[in-house]
């Protein structure tokens, strides 16, 4: 049972104010993230649009967890679950609006249909979006990038919503951007944003984006259930090549391997659990530790409750 499931002996969906989106418990996570592995929601909340979510929170109980989801491109569920609720920010927050010579974009819009709006609207600058596996609010929350640019160089303003239901807009100044990072708390739901480009012939735009996509799809392996870079570069290294000499590639852990194409990848061979990808990483970060003096830190986010045996952070699996 989670910690949230009951108060009084009442399930936790039970407790919740009304909404007009959609609320749904033990919602199976399993299904909507890219590793396809991990327990369930403990309530699933769709919202129908902004105003929903807002009312969400303000309205909910102040003991409720909350956690948000994207596409889950960049993300590892643990095989206990997530208690609390959940919140998947879909239909209502995935529109984009070309406007001069910037976009206005919802926090659940895919970075790639973003750079692919802003090129048909001439819109050039974005086009490293479509290199980004992932939605404009996962972008935002981590400083995302790709190709030499990150989102901190094309951000005007980024809204969002406090867990208490409080609205605010941010400059890039005010988040705190550093590489992979946000200085904006937990506490915090981003709606939102608008981002800079400049003018530019459409079909310049895409050829660049073209381009962007060869690369990507040449050394990744985007066709696999992976959950994108595993760890973030340490200053002046890449953590793939770190990865590589401390001999990993193609290291497994039950049904999870360290990819043969892009060894800063994990995949899920087609039985991995969580534990298993988590317990690789592990292993890949004591590895590299013990090869080179620098403990790698992880890019994916891990979120929920694990189950079975995962390793302290940097011990041996």
């Amino acid at each position: 049972m989670m910690a949230a499931e009951r108060v009084n002996d009442t399930p936790l969906i039970d407790r919740l104010p009304p909404v007009r989106g959609r609320l749904t418990a033990n919602a199976d996570l399993a299904k909507v993230t890219w590793f396809r592995v991990g327990g369930p929601a403990e309530v699933l909340f769709r919202p129908a649009d902004r105003d929903d979510l807002i009312t969400f929170l303000k309205e909910k109980p102040a003991d409720v967890p909350v956690t948000v989801l994207g596409v889950a491109s960049n993300l590892l569920v643990r095989d206990g679950g997530v208690p609390g609720v959940v919140i998947r920010l879909t239909r209502g927050f995935v529109d984009i609006e070309p406007d001069d010579e910037a976009v206005e974009a919802g926090a659940g819009a895919l970075d790639l249909n973003v750079a692919k709006t802003a090129q048909l609207a001439g819109i050039g600058g974005l086009e490293f979006l479509s290199g980004v596996p992932g939605t404009i609010g996962g972008a935002l929350r981590m400083n995302a990038g790709a190709y030499g640019r990150e989102i901190k160089d094309v951000l005007l303003r980024a809204d969002a919503v406090r867990l208490d239901g409080t609205p605010q807009s941010f400059t890039v100044d005010e988040l705190g951007y550093s590489y992979r990072h946000c200085d904006l708390g937990a506490d915090w739901i981003f709606l939102g944003a608008r981002l800079r480009g400049e003018r530019d012939a459409p079909e310049a735009i895409a050829a660049r984006i073209a381009e962007v996509q060869r690369q990507r799809g040449d050394s990744q392996p985007i066709k696999t259930r992976t959950g994108g870079s595993t760890f973030k570069n340490p200053p002046g290294e890449k953590a793939w090549q770190l990865i590589d000499a401390a001999g990993c590639r193609g290291l497994r852990v039950g049904g999870a391997q360290v990819s043969e194409k892009h060894c800063n990848f994990l995949i899920n061979t087609g039985e991995a659990t969580a534990a298993d990808i988590e317990a690789l990483g592990e292993e890949v970060r004591r590895r590299v530790r013990e090869t080179s003096g620098i403990a790698l830190e992880w890019e994916i986010r891990r979120i929920g409750i694990p189950t079975g045996h995962v390793p302290a952070e940097g011990g041996a699996a």
